[in-house]
């Protein structure tokens, strides 16, 4: 009986191995690519040991800057960040099938109708994709066909004003557009304009509008860039570009408000840098920024009221940080540096929050945005 149940045992730890090693984990990496890169390439990823190999590659000489992958996990979109695609009048969205192996086949192209669109989201059930027009200030709206293609673009909503710095802020520049969890609402955030909008769908219209809160004034010359949601929805965490700070927004009923505001770098630096990417970890208790310039990843704690502490700032080992990803299991912390055309690995200490570098660096041209698929 005893020898029975020790080999039912062994089968059951194999089957759980066999079926975790079914699971495949690839990176999505976009580019720019003026400097020898030649689009989007498509790495798998080990969780056990942090490796990157090279699986394929999707020739686009168009600036596929930023990613975004479908929730059924079936398509990719990504930008073409440029002011005018080849015979198209503006930059573009281009959607993507993902096959088995993980090879990218093209299914359409879209214009957005606005110049150098530089951030793409799609919403949780899938049916409408955002493009944030950097240089239009303007947010394109698309729907996602059956087959994963785009229609055309049947929303366009312009942001107005500017902000206090005339040389970077004299008109609107959008700069991401993420839909809430609940896809309820869409969230904008707008460098030109130091504001981070709010939109709703309006079913009988066919049209996204202005929510209960059309916009949330941010600190006068900040830059909103790009923001994360906590994992209950009720806060948001803006990166400020201009400012290099995180801004904490706390929702009360339909409506957010800006309850802190604090530095991404340490308090003894001296020189420029500018804020890119920000990412909540996926238990809610840490928040991290990359810093361009400082060349680092700020490492924030949460407290129960959702509000912040500065930890650490850990060098890249690279240089100029854009995006950066956490890998699915929440082990590693991967940091795409533009000018050193590296990505850097870092393991993450699951209580403290704090980075540790591994030593693995990839090297690949101009990396601007990385995204996981697990399948």
């Amino acid at each position: 009986m005893r020898a029975l149940l020790l080999i039912t045992a062994l089968i059951s730890v194999l089957l759980i191995s066999c079926e975790k090693d079914t699971n495949e984990t690839l990176l999505y990496v976009g580019t720019y690519t003026d400097a020898g890169s030649e689009g989007i390439y498509c790495y798998q990823f080990d969780e056990r040991t942090g490796d990157l190999s090279l699986k394929s590659i999707t020739e686009n000489k168009e600036n596929p800057s930023f990613l975004a992958i479908s929730p059924d996990k079936k398509y990719l979109f990504a930008v073409s960040e440029v002011k005018e695609s080849p015979g198209i009048d503006s930059g573009s969205v281009t959607s993507y099938r993902i096959s088995a192996s993980g090879e990218l086949n093209k299914i359409n192209q879209k214009p957005t109708k606005g110049y150098h669109p530089c951030h793409v989201a799609v919403s949780p059930d899938g049916r409408f994709v955002v493009a944030s027009n950097y240089s239009s200030g303007s947010l394109s709206l698309f729907e996602v066909n059956d087959d994963g293609g785009l229609t055309d673009c049947f929303q366009q909503i312009q942001h107005t004003g500017s902000g206090p710095d005339s040389a970077r802020q004299k008109a609107p520049h959008a700069h991401s557009a993420q839909f809430s969890f609940s896809g309820e609402v869409l969230v904008s955030a707008d460098l030109g304009t130091d504001k981070v909008e709010f939109y709703r769908f309006n079913q009988a219209a066919n049209k996204f509008e202005e929510a209960e809160q059309a916009f949330l004034n941010m600190t006068p010359g900040a830059g909103p860039r790009h923001f994360d949601f906590s994992p209950d929805g009720k806060f948001i965490y803006v990166m400020n570009e201009m400012h290099s700070t995180v801004s904490v927004l706390e929702k009360t009923g339909d409506t957010f408000d800006l309850i802190q505001t604090l530095s991404s770098l340490p308090t003894d630096f001296v020189g420029s840098n500018s804020g890119a990417d920000i990412h909540v970890s996926s238990d809610g208790r840490f928040v991290y920024s990359s810093n361009r310039g400082h060349n680092s990843i700020a490492v924030f704690e949460r407290d129960d009221k959702g509000r912040l502490t500065l930890v650490e700032t850990e060098p890249v080992v690279g240089d100029w940080p854009r995006n950066f990803t956490i890998s699915p299991d929440g082990n590693y912390l991967l940091v795409a540096n533009k000018k050193s055309n590296n990505i850097t690995l870092f393991d993450i200490d699951a209580e403290l929050g704090m980075l540790t570098y591994t030593g693995k660096s990839l090297e690949v041209p101009r990396p601007v945005c990385l995204e996981f698929l697990v399948r």
